[in-house]
């Protein structure tokens, strides 16, 4: 079915969870029209999430209710062929995303995601990303707190430096960027979950994707920091953070030459006090060596399980920023410095929604001005400046410090 003639602009897999309903929230509050639908197993729950988001919005069209289970190939094709982006809540995506993936590859169907799981992210690459490129289909990881405001973030960065040293004077030019993540916030029971099912094979992950790296550099050296040190900054502790962002980051600059002739990122979490930070270290040594065992990681799912989330209020005082701080030397030119911070509320559950959302309607509203990236790509990559507008419109801030 041609995509013009879809009868679905977006539908959404997982509005039974939390983050799926703010999510659907968030798209019923939209003022253009948008052709929108809920799929799931379970038609009496999604018929019930429906009537609660329709209270909440009473002058929006109702969604219509779509049935389609996250192992039966045969639905999701079904549903993957009526629409012309899905976006999927259900997690965690090592078990229950790659079907998806597939469907839509096959059906023509652009695809978003809130995965912060690097093996998944890695391995949809290998099997799907050439397939995608061809079917001219944009497959796009972690459009959430991971990894929308440190891709998009770099992102803005690189802009800002575009404007100040010009296109030709960039691209030849050495960048290095450093992000420094502060914030007050609750992780949610999809991303915990996510996580511990990451934690067995992360070793392997940062092996392999620093060796990709290294092998398909194309002339630039474009890499992470592999060994980013500790330090002591004006408002507390900067320990290096073991997350997917600083790959999707490198994996944007590998995309777009202005991000330098060289590039490298470093990604950072900043904790006021030094002993706070060697408890939470400790924490996260703990539950990394529990989740090495299948029973261990059962165990550490029940503690925080999907589908609750804070109350309003409580989101209400949550919040974030992403400091970046950038060096960039051209040839036969002063260093340049520049910071630019990334701020929005609560990033968890509402700022993640609301980045979601805004990615399947840039796939949508915008696609015939996007660039022509497709694949398995990075949310800068599939959408760049036009992502970028959204959010700037929808309340995240994105501003040049100096």
């Amino acid at each position: 079915m041609s995509k013009k003639t879809r009868p679905y602009d977006i539908v959404l897999i997982g509005a039974t969870g939390f983050t799926g309903q703010l999510t659907a929230d968030y798209l019923l509050k939209q003022q253009k029209p948008l052709k929108f639908a809920l799929a799931g197993r379970n038609a009496e729950k999604l018929a019930q999430i429906r009537e609660l988001l329709l209270a909440d919005n009473p002058t929006a069209a109702a969604p219509d209710i779509l049935i389609a289970d996250s192992h039966d190939m045969a639905s999701l094709r079904q549903l993957c062929a009526q629409t012309k982006v899905v976006i999927t809540t259900v997690g965690p995506y090592a078990l229950h995303g790659e079907d998806l993936v597939a469907a839509c590859v096959t059906q023509g169907c652009d695809y978003v995601d809130l995965t912060g799981e690097p093996q998944f992210v890695s391995e949809m690459q290998q099997k799907y990303g050439a397939d995608a490129e061809a079917a001219n289909v944009k497959i796009v990881h972690c459009c959430g707190f991971d990894s929308i405001p440190h891709d998009l973030g770099v992102f803005f960065t690189i802009q800002a430096l575009e404007k100040k040293l010009g296109t030709e004077s960039l691209s030849r030019a050495d960048v290095k960027v450093e992000g420094f993540v502060r914030g007050h916030g609750d992780i949610s029971g999809g991303t915990w979950n996510s996580a511990i099912n990451a934690m067995p094979n992360w070793q392997d992950f940062v092996r392999d994707r620093r060796q990709q790296y290294r092998q398909q550099a194309n002339g630039r050296d474009i890499r992470l920091v592999e060994k980013p040190t500790l330090r002591k900054l004006k408002d507390g502790w900067a320990a290096p953070l073991p997350t997917i962002d600083p790959a999707i980051v490198v994996q944007s600059a590998r995309r777009y030459s202005n991000y330098g002739q060289s590039f490298s990122y470093a990604h950072f979490g900043v904790v006021p006090q030094l002993h706070r930070l060697a408890l939470t270290g400790a924490a996260i040594a703990g539950i990394f060596v529990v989740a090495q065992f299948g029973k261990g990681r059962d165990w550490l799912g029940k503690r925080r399980p999907s589908g609750a989330g804070p109350a309003p209020e409580e989101r209400a005082r949550h919040w974030f920023n992403v400091e970046f701080v950038a060096d960039v030397k051209v040839p036969q030119q002063e260093a340049v410095k520049l910071r630019t911070i990334v701020s929005g509320g609560d990033p968890g559950y509402d700022e993640t929604a609301k980045m979601l959302a805004e990615s399947a309607l840039c796939l949508v509203q915008d696609k015939s001005k996007l660039p022509a990236n497709y694949g398995v790509v990075t949310p800068a990559e599939a959408m760049g400046k036009y992502l970028l507008k959204r959010l700037q419109s929808a309340g995240m801030s994105f501003e040049v410090k100096g």
